[in-house]
């Protein structure tokens, strides 16, 4: 634009900023598009890479996702080979540190932490290189726990511009430190022209420097340019205009270079940068916390069939079947992409990742079965497998009627027809269901009245309210169909009241069920509502035919509860928000996501409400709302319509939601005990305080060690002492990628670890 120009001809020549411009081509690894065809897409932007560097000796192209490296070396070869050539000439440029620029609001910890080690180990293995930033232009939303993985896994920096589309508050700092529940602080930089597809004119380059909002703190900004999203990459008139700014008096100082070195820079010459502590909460796209829930649900399935597959291999102790493991997490990790895990891609997308969620689930279940059955043999006595990292005495069903069973942690155990010391029975009479803790109460519509806590005497619903209130709401977002919910959806809704029938299907001693079937719209629900003997948890067992479109799905728990801060769940953690719309950050927050489990307490006395596979919340007042299903027609006109089955839980508790025990609850309700035929007793790993939850066991990837993941749950300090059965004389703490950092003893298979605050710690046992 000739404007710009004579703009840029007129600045005076005195700015010290600097612009490092980086060749890029953001490849959506799946959108509007399957993934077979990125495969073509990423053959065609890399080959023309490869042909700008030779004709361009200066030109630096930066390259994420080693997902998409892969490809190449599996189905282009000479494509690949010419990478790695550049990249040891130092022209390409490998960045970032995930196996995809993956979703982070929505895979478990353990998946994230996967997506670091199988990403920085292909990048080392193949190119010898160890990348230092955390790379993610496009994604939706950073939770406060990111900061130490990043720095778990060696590096040093982050990068991303999404938060420039906030739609209420802009981000208030391009260059600073980001702060994680931890403590944790990372280098961050937000590149000022606001996109990661930039066309190199003199108006975006004069813009960088003008709306850089840290100038006097920072005189470096990064500049992204080339076509994205769908691939392409630089252009050669982009490359010429790089060369034309370099010889125009009072612009810019712009320089073709290296992402790796402008972060060295940056961070060396910036002064008293601002720190951002907590969540990088993405003010946009909040519904794809629920769209296509389907796979949402098989992700989650899928995590925990991977993580129990691995526990139970290392407890086998040989024939582990580390390449299948490898192969079935890579699976996993690329379905977490952005645009696939938060549902907004094309019908196409989620056929594919659907089938591939689903044979990661079958295999890994099928190891699980193979090492469960080499544990205990054969035989016609039962055992429990409990997988979570505190033990457990819970009803299970076993052949058609329930069983009270123990199981220790990380282990497994035998039982007989029942445990010696049996509990209150729960029972059903009329609209009442209650047990020894909880009396439980519902009118003729099927809506809760009451939940009247026995043991704390008094009612956790809010007077005169209804719980498990069934809310469909209108949800015609303005811009992004499948990615947004605009604030003012709930301002439009009915509630589902029509109850066709309830039946009471089991009246105790030690579970009691009522089944209630609704309709409305075009959907038909069926719902479970079940509470078992010596249990806090109210579990609503759902399955519905949702035929609805444009709608919302949320269901509502008025609380007798006062707090201005809610607490939910994130991966190795929680974090607090407001209940309130004091402020406008506050008021963004009107959908916000969290993993298992969100507490409303006030001192004394909290309600926990629990998912086995939701991610959308909203906790407004003492009003607790879980978001069900969405319904949108694009990019995907039929999106989420069929069957669908989940859980999801009500747990009034006395006290602390940490003392209460509502982090195992929720680890429980996604994990339930599995019975098999034959016998034995053993806990791999007990750790002697609830405050550390053990996050995996796994074999080393490099060697025959077993490496535990666990970390401090309640954001205290703690000491812990770790009781392992598993074979190990030598342990030491190590980073996300296995290396080794400092030797701790081990005495009579027991450690001692000093926990801060939502600490990750990474051990290695030595045979």
């Amino acid at each position: 634009d000739p404007n710009d120009l004579e703009r840029v001809r007129s600045r005076p020549s005195t700015s010290t900023h600097r612009i490092t411009a980086v060749g890029h081509a953001h490849i959506d690894t799946a959108w509007l598009w399957p993934l077979r065809e990125t495969r073509r897409k990423c053959a065609r932007t890399f080959s023309t890479a490869l042909a700008l560097m030779d004709e361009y000796p200066e030109y630096r192209f930066a390259c994420s996702q080693p997902a998409q490296y892969a490809w190449m070396k599996e189905s282009y070869p000479t494509i690949f080979e010419g990478i790695r050539q550049k990249v040891a000439a130092g022209q390409w440029e490998p960045v970032g540190s995930m196996w995809v620029e993956a979703d982070c609001n929505l895979p478990s910890g353990e998946a994230l932490v996967r997506q670091f080690v199988h990403g920085k180990r292909f990048f080392m293995q193949e190119f010898g290189v160890d990348t230092g930033e955390l790379w993610l232009p496009d994604v939706f939303g950073y939770p406060a726990s990111l900061p130490q993985l990043i720095a778990e896994s060696g590096g040093e920096y982050f990068l991303t511009q999404k938060l420039s589309w906030n739609d209420t508050n802009k981000p208030a700092h391009h260059t600073f430190m980001w702060e994680g529940i931890d403590g944790t602080a990372i280098f961050t930089h937000f590149p000022p022209a606001d996109t990661y597809n930039g066309n190199f004119t003199a108006g975006e380059i004069v813009r960088s420097v003008a709306d850089f909002k840290d100038q006097d703190r920072s005189s470096h900004s990064l500049y992204l340019y080339g076509w994205g999203d769908g691939g392409g990459g630089p252009e050669p008139d982009m490359i010429e205009s790089a060369r034309r700014l370099r010889s125009i008096d009072g612009a810019p100082q712009v320089e073709l270079g290296r992402a790796a070195d402008f972060f060295a820079r940056a961070k060396q010459e910036a002064r008293n940068l601002t720190t951002w502590v907590g969540e990088l909460y993405f003010e946009l796209h909040r519904g794809t916390y629920t769209s296509q829930a389907r796979t949402k649900r098989l992700n989650r399935r899928a995590e925990q069939a991977l993580r129990e597959a691995e526990i139970w291999s290392v407890a086998v102790g040989h024939n582990y079947p580390a390449a299948i493991f490898d192969s079935s997490w890579k699976r996993l990790l690329i379905n977490q992409f952005h645009d696939i895990l938060p549902g907004s891609s094309i019908d196409w997308v989620y056929e594919d990742a659907e089938r591939e969620l689903e044979a990661v689930v079958e295999i890994a279940g099928g190891i699980t079965t193979s090492a469960q059955s080499t544990l205990v043999g054969s035989g016609d006595d039962l055992t429990a497998f409990n997988v979570n990292s505190h033990p457990r005495r819970e009803v299970v069903e076993v052949d058609g009627r329930c069983v009270l069973v123990g199981a220790p942690a990380c282990g497994w155990a035998s039982f007989a027809d029942s445990i010696a010391t049996q509990p209150q029975p729960v029972s059903v009479s009329g609209q009442v269901m209650e047990n020894g803790l909880l009396r439980v109460t519902w009118d003729d519509r099927g809506l809760l009245t009451s939940i009247w806590d026995k043991e704390a005497r008094r009612e956790a619903l809010a007077p005169g309210a209804v719980g498990n209130a069934l809310l469909l709401h209108d949800d015609n977002p303005k811009n992004w169909d499948a990615w947004d919910v605009d604030a003012d959806y709930r301002t439009s809704f009915v509630q589902v009241t029509e109850l066709v029938s309830a039946n009471v299907e089991m009246d105790g001693p030690l579970r009691a069920a009522v089944r209630f079937t609704r309709k409305f719209g075009s959907s038909t629900l069926e719902q479970r509502m079940v509470l078992d003997a010596d249990s806090r948890v109210l579990r609503f067992e759902t399955e519905i035919d949702w035929q609805e479109e444009h709608k919302f799905l949320k269901v509502a728990f008025p609380v007798a509860v006062r707090s201005s801060r809610a607490t939910y769940e994130i991966q190795f953690g929680h974090v607090e928000r407001s209940t309130h719309a004091n402020t406008s950050w506050d008021q963004a927050r009107f959908e916000v996501c969290a993993h298992r489990w969100a507490d409303l307490g006030e001192p004394g006395y909290g309600v926990a409400l629990l998912n086995d596979c939701k991610y959308g919340y909203d906790i407004q007042g003492s009003v607790m709302r879980l978001s069900l299903l969405r319904a949108p027609t694009h990019p995907d006109p039929s999106a989420d319509r069929g069957s669908h089955r989940f859980t999801y839980a009500l747990m009034p508790h006395p006290g602390d939601f940490r003392d209460a025990g509502v982090i195992a609850a929720a680890e429980d309700l996604n994990n339930p005990l599995r019975v098999i035929r034959g016998a034995g007793e053993r806990s791999l790993i007990e750790v002697d305080t609830p405050q550390v939850v053990v996050e995996a066991i796994k074999r080393a990837e490099d060697s025959d060690a077993v490496i535990i993941r666990l970390y401090e749950a309640w954001g205290g300090r703690c000491r812990a002492r770790v009781r392992t059965s598993l074979p190990g004389t030598r342990a030491f703490l190590c980073d996300l990628l296995e290396r080794n950092r400092d030797e701790i003893q081990v005495r009579d298979g027991q450690l001692e670890l000093d926990l801060t605050p939502f600490k990750i710690l990474t051990l290695k046992l030595i045979v």
